[in-house]
């Protein structure tokens, strides 16, 4: 019986401190997030009657401030979304709502917005005026453009997709449009029913408005990730697999070796074959190939690669955790084969090649291939964050999101030669949609299949070419309003032409 006793009491000994354990962790160890989450009802209360910043773009647009409630409210301040920028910037800006919390720049940085930052409170020049009425409020500066959106809006032209635009030197993002959109303001009202019932209507949407598919959507890339794969490629040796013909492992460069000219490709351990598009003869060296868009050229280079293919692919974010951005909610893993699948299933690897089969990325994931080709094979972390100003304009010391390095994706001497690939898509290959007159531009297209439904009409690139400025991405779900008849030369790349131009023009 003592034996029994003493077993129990051990037993509720370790329950006790496990216990005293997990609460000294959420009380010291995760205290700060949990008491700065801007989901926490604790924060809401405590926040929403406290004077907010503006949100204001990086061409100095007020795309969220607070207002006094009507008469009767509770709540004294209203946060509005003015009209003419509440759509454009919806995903983006997010939004304050008694119901859900915060989301977007409102959630991510909730606290220089009503002037609780950590790092102002300890600076000995700022705080005494944490104990006086002065205005701590900051108001945060975006990267983002009104111009940028605008641009980005008018190319989709109410289509289903996304444009994302990356300051290739610093990796700030000069747009993330993603269409539909919906008006936060209506989600921000202080009448809780009214507001749910929005909430619902916008999650039982079909076509998902609220939905920030910039970030928070993953698709098939098509051939816009051969890109990656030729970046791979050019910094690998690879090992001839059936059904090339056997020989010594070789190395991949722009003129050798010269692949057959084929209209598809057998592929191991199965019947079926890969295509090229529209059933088309293509072949030839890396530089043709990469120009003509060849699929069976890269079904094969992605068989050579085998397990190679899964590692690198890893360098430029592919299943790999995503950069830490300052998006809300947070950036989602785009992912693809793993190395250890080749041996059983190496289809699913010539696939992932030409942007088909596993692989799923979201478009800023792919306008951050685009800037890691034209800033030498660096991808940065890509932000919203300019900086944050005080009450009187002036920059908060040390408040600006800076430069900040994510992974390397390759050496520079490959990102030279995957960027006049990319230039000789543009000038001679399938984007020349996407010239501009007097600008050098590389690009990528892509024509994505998606089963059962219209293909996905993709273009990455960046601009001017010699000097890169931008990377873009643009998506178009399902070919938009050519449907079957859509690629991404079509349809993506004069969307990425117009938008390129409106920015360099306005520069």
């Amino acid at each position: 019986m003592n034996t029994s006793i003493r077993r129990v009491g051990l037993v509720v000994l370790t329950l006790f401190v496990a216990l005293a354990g997990q609460l000294t962790y959420l009380q010291i160890g995760r205290a700060n997030d949990l008491r700065n989450d801007p989901g926490n009802v604790r924060v809401f209360l405590r926040d929403i009657n406290r004077p907010r910043g503006d949100i204001v773009s990086a061409d100095g647009v007020i795309l969220a401030t607070s207002v006094p409630a009507p008469p009767g409210d509770e709540i004294e301040l209203q946060r509005v979304y003015p009209p003419e920028t509440a759509q454009l910037f919806a995903h983006v800006v997010g939004y304050q709502s008694v119901n859900r919390g915060n989301s977007g720049v409102e959630a991510t940085y909730n606290d220089e917005l009503v002037g609780r930052d950590v790092d102002r409170l300890f600076d000995l020049d700022n705080l005494a005026d944490f104990f006086t009425e002065n205005d701590t409020r900051g108001n945060v500066v975006l990267t983002v453009s009104r111009r940028a959106q605008q641009l980005a809006a008018d190319g989709l032209r109410g289509r289903r997709g996304s444009v994302v635009v990356l300051d290739v030197r610093t990796g700030g993002i000069v747009a993330a449009y993603s269409n539909p959109t919906y008006d936060p303001n209506l989600v921000a009202k202080h009448d809780v029913e009214q507001a749910e019932d929005v909430f619902d209507l916008l999650a039982a949407a079909p076509d998902n408005p609220a939905l920030a598919r910039a970030w928070r959507e993953r698709y098939a890339p098509g051939s816009t990730f051969k890109v990656v794969t030729a970046g791979i490629g050019l910094e690998s040796e690879l090992t001839p697999r059936p059904p090339s013909p056997p020989g010594p492992p070789y190395r991949l460069t722009p003129t050798s070796p010269v692949y057959p000219r084929i209209r598809e490709l057998d592929l191991p351990q199965t019947d079926r074959t890969l295509s090229n598009f529209g059933g088309r003869e293509c072949g030839g060296d890396l530089t043709e190939s990469f120009r003509r868009s060849c699929n069976t050229t890269f079904g094969r280079i992605g068989l050579d690669l085998g397990p190679l293919l899964g590692e690198g692919i890893e360098r430029f974010g592919v299943s790999t955790d995503p950069p830490r951005a300052d998006l809300h909610p947070a950036v989602v893993r785009s992912i693809g084969p793993e190395p250890d699948e080749f041996r059983e299933n190496q289809p699913v690897f010539a696939q992932a090649a030409i942007g088909q089969g596993t692989v799923a990325v979201t478009p800023l994931a792919m306008a951050m291939v685009a800037q890691a080709v034209a800033n030498g094979g660096e991808m940065l972390v890509p932000h919203v964050l300019d900086h944050v100003e005080n009450s009187d304009g002036e920059t908060v010391p040390n408040s600006s999101f800076g430069i900040r390095r994510y992974r390397r994706a390759m050496d520079p001497a490959t990102a030279a030669t995957v960027a006049q690939l990319m230039v000789e898509v543009v000038a001679n290959g399938t984007g020349t949609a996407a010239q501009i007159p007097g600008v050098q531009v590389a690009g990528k297209t892509g024509t994505a299949q998606v089963e059962g439904k219209d293909a996905h009409a993709w273009f990455i690139g960046f601009a001017p070419a010699e000097a890169p400025r931008y990377a873009i991405a643009v998506l178009v779900e399902n070919g938009g309003d050519l449907g079957s008849e859509a690629t991404g030369g079509r349809v993506a790349a004069p969307i990425a032409r117009d938008v390129l131009a409106g920015l360099l023009a306005g520069t």
